[in-house]
């Protein structure tokens, strides 16, 4: 298959163009993906006659095109991550019999994509849609902890970046870099009546192939309900959960 070297060339430099917050000349690709400037140059007239880059000429650099965008786009449509995660979360409710449900990072809040809900027990807060503040969420300090610790300043970088409910939560970055080691110790992250009072969530992040967080895994369950060794049990069924929805988008286990 002689033309695959070019697609994974192709592909590694829309991955670049992607990593980096604008632009970029061809020099810095050609030197970033160690390829000779005319390979570069032909990759890029190549992406750019199919939409997928385009060439700022005043600048003479190079960005992602309409098609990049129409990609992630479609992506976002077809829901991949949230059809092979369903079943899973619909498996975890089955063992577990308490709520379960998957969020995302967007900023500084979590996004809430599936909620599965448990018979018999009550709606939660966290239903499809609902953002809640990341480092008052067993999810949030979940993703949080698998991201490199200047990302999480940047995210945090003074205390009015930092949300309470109930007047409780942590208020400053180094209270929340000390909770982001004690979640990397455990594997899981615990939180416990941030959200709604007398309830509580264990979380683990499922990661992609870079190990990047792209969502995590949790199940909420009322605090009188549980005792220690069920709690460690939980624990175990939605790291179990996270870690095969990881496997099973290609992740970083």
């Amino acid at each position: 298959m002689p033309n695959v070297p070019a697609a994974t060339q192709a592909i590694s430099l829309l991955k670049l163009l992607a990593r980096h917050a604008g632009p970029l000349p061809a020099a810095s690709i050609a030197r970033e993906l160690d390829l000779p400037r005319s390979t570069v140059y032909h990759l890029l007239a190549v992406l750019r006659d199919e939409g997928f880059v385009m060439h700022l000429a005043e600048e003479r650099r190079y960005g992602l095109g309409v098609e990049a965008f129409a990609l992630g786009s479609a992506y976002s449509r077809q829901a991949p991550l949230q059809r092979v995660a369903r079943p899973l979360l619909t498996r975890l409710v089955e063992t577990s019999s308490h709520n379960a449900h998957l969020a995302i990072l967007h900023g500084r809040e979590v996004f809430y994509v599936i909620e599965e809900r448990a018979p018999g027990r009550p709606p939660l807060v966290t239903d499809v849609g609902v953002r809640l503040p990341a480092s008052l969420t067993a999810t949030g300090l979940a993703m949080l902890a698998a991201l490199p610790s200047a990302q999480v300043r940047a995210l945090f970088p003074n205390r009015d970046a930092f949300v309470q409910r109930h007047d409780v939560g942590v208020t400053s970055l180094t209270q929340l870099r000390a909770e982001l080691i004690r979640v990397r110790q455990r594997t899981y992250a615990i939180e416990e009546g941030l959200v709604t009072p007398e309830f509580s969530s264990v979380a683990a992040a499922v990661v992609d192939h870079t190990g990047h967080p792209v969502a995590a895994v949790a199940v909420t369950y009322p605090a009188d309900d549980v005792d220690d060794d069920r709690r460690r049990e939980l624990a175990r069924q939605v790291t179990r959960t996270a870690a095969d929805l990881t496997r099973r988008i290609g992740g970083r286990a």
